[in-house]
């Protein structure tokens, strides 16, 4: 018997299940949070600006959704840059999901996608800083230290 999946036009899964705050999926007819919008061109300040309010509001898997239509929908010199502030997001979501490996693996990968940006800073993201923070999470993670709280450790993308 075939599972009736969403797709959209073009055959493309539309991920149309209600979800979590965190972005895991719930059973059809839940009632979930609600979702950021696809596809939008952001100006760099309306990017960080938005993504900045979801990871305070521990919605980190939301963050990672508006980093990646900037990665998207940005300036190819740019794209290791939102992409590894959107791995950031992810990486910050396993943290909230309880998933280890998850969560090691992609602020580690995140923090090294922002690396060739360390320098500039572009659009005023402390990049460095982001690193450390990654890095420090990663690692207490990696050791096995509980995480109580995941809201209380949404980094400041811009540095002040």
């Amino acid at each position: 018997m075939a599972i009736d999946r969403d797709r959209d036009d073009e055959g493309r899964a539309r991920n149309a299940r209600p979800r979590d705050g965190l972005g895991r999926p719930l059973p059809y007819g839940s009632e979930g949070v609600e979702r950021q919008p696809e596809g939008i061109e952001r100006t760099p300040d309306e990017t960080i600006r938005e993504a900045q309010q979801l990871l305070e509001a521990g919605r980190p898997f939301h963050a990672h959704e508006v980093f990646e239509d900037a990665w998207k929908t940005g300036p190819d010199d740019e794209s290791d840059l939102w992409k590894g502030l959107a791995q950031l997001a992810v990486g910050l979501t396993h943290v909230a999901r309880e998933n280890p490996v998850g969560a090691t693996t992609l602020l580690r990968r995140g923090a090294d996608n922002l690396t060739p940006f360390v320098v500039d800073q572009r659009h005023g993201i402390d990049v460095a800083g982001l690193q450390t923070w990654a890095r420090d999470l990663a690692d207490e993670v990696a050791n096995g230290s509980a995480i109580d709280d995941p809201t209380r450790l949404a980094p400041r993308i811009r540095a002040g």
